[in-house]
């Protein structure tokens, strides 16, 4: 009874909402999660089964992901060095704390500095941030370099810049002649590079903003330590994950582009790869440096091309559920012309498909072709975002992709249809 007062106790004051730039909400979460790891009694069994509940509030919920990756960081027995890996581009506004002249601050780097701090103390594993500027003209990198100064961990921050690593004729980022070539992922490339070179056990890659509080590491190297797994996928569409997020955002024509994406990338969704996206993931070094040696792409669509690259080499991976609050005002899609994100994926996506030999079927490769042949620009997107085919009205996850639901030869004329009207 005593056990159940004590859920109710902390029920009573969680709140409903979590505001990712507020530093007293951060600091609030932090001391939830510790009443909680301080109270064993409470079992994460417990918890859980509070936290299924449909009025569990959402303070609760991100808190029982943080208890569970603290209690498996503290039980790693052998050093571990992991490094974190986030790029910068137009980021000057959310690395900065909000305040009534900068609306959408969140102090981004101060908290992935306190998170991880917490996330670690007292435990076998040390960490590192690798933040890369990809030619920001907004200065980014120097931002990020004076928070890391004032750090008492600033000699476990690196700010690196993708302009001091090219042009070059070797190595990963040979394909690119300047930081126009890179839209984020040839900056990850390059936080990967450097955090490899320095002899990091495993790299995460998350975003430059608070979307994914990085206390939750220990979700990530659970399966990487436990059951070896060389790749660990967050996953947001996992049942116990905790999403917040405007699906707002696109129109009812996101499902011709999911069912475009799915069939294309049969190779990778057929393997229960529901979140190529998620920027929370984890990669074995040694694995990483394979797969970056190569690249296909250098923009938003890497995640993809790795997910590519470990695939064709049929290495055993894992997903993992986490806790996600979408940090939407000055993110990419927000900022550029919508249409141009879903382009870069789709083209992306054709590329590395293509670069690892993974258009197996007929149904991949017909797709794969009505994305080069129909689709121009983001344009010709523009005018399938707002629109459905019968086929594609009542579809949902389950039927994305399926030929049986909608061929990619109906798309094709369904496409063209759209662009003459």
């Amino acid at each position: 009874m005593a056990k159940q007062t004590k859920i109710d106790e902390w029920l009573e004051k969680c709140e409903d909402f979590f505001d990712i730039a507020s530093a007293a909400h951060q600091e609030r979460l932090l001391k939830l999660a510790d009443e909680m790891l301080q109270t064993p009694e409470v079992t994460v069994e417990m918890l859980s089964e509070t936290a299924k509940k449909a009025d569990s509030p959402l303070e609760f919920r991100i808190a029982l992901m943080l208890v569970k990756s603290k209690l498996y960081v503290n039980s790693i027995q052998k050093p571990v060095h992991i490094a974190v890996v986030f790029a910068m581009w137009g980021e000057q506004n959310r690395l900065k704390p909000k305040s009534d002249s900068n609306p959408n601050g969140e102090d981004a780097l101060r908290m992935k500095i306190r998170q991880l701090e917490w996330a670690c103390a007292g435990t076998n594993v040390t960490w590192s941030i690798y933040a890369v500027d990809d030619g920001c003209p907004y200065k980014s990198g120097n931002i990020a370099e004076e928070i890391a100064a004032e750090s008492p961990k600033s000699a476990q921050v690196h700010v690196a810049y993708l302009k001091d690593a090219i042009p070059t004729d070797t190595g990963p980022l040979r394909n690119l002649e300047s930081v126009l070539d890179s839209k984020k992922g040839g900056a990850v490339i390059y936080g990967s590079m450097l955090a490899i070179k320095n002899n990091a056990d495993a790299v995460i890659y998350t975003d430059a903003d608070n979307s994914v509080h990085l206390g939750q590491i220990g979700l990530l190297l659970k399966p990487f330590i436990d059951d070896k797994r060389k790749v660990v996928l967050g996953n947001r569409k996992h049942p116990e994950s905790v999403l917040v997020k405007d699906a707002a955002r696109w129109g009812i024509g996101i499902k011709n582009l999911r069912h475009m994406q799915r069939m294309v990338g049969h190779a990778i969704f057929s393997r229960n790869i529901a979140d190529t996206q998620a920027a929370f993931k984890l990669y074995e070094s040694q694995l990483l440096k394979d797969i970056i040696e190569t690249p296909t792409v250098y923009d938003f669509s890497f995640d993809t091309d790795w997910i590519a690259a470990f695939i064709s080499k049929d290495i055993p991976f894992a997903q993992t559920p986490f806790a996600f609050i979408d940090s939407a005002a000055e993110s990419a899609t927000a900022k550029q012309i919508p249409m141009t994100t879903w382009e870069t994926l789709l083209n992306g996506l054709v590329s590395s498909m293509k670069a690892y030999d993974l258009l197996k079927s007929p149904h991949s490769y017909g797709m794969a072709k009505v994305i080069e042949e129909e689709v121009n620009d983001y344009r010709d997107l523009e005018k399938i975002i707002d629109h459905l085919p019968k086929e594609l009205e009542k579809a949902g996850e389950k039927d994305y992709g399926n030929p049986e639901v909608m061929t990619h030869e109906s798309m094709r004329e369904w496409i063209r249809r759209r662009k003459q009207s």
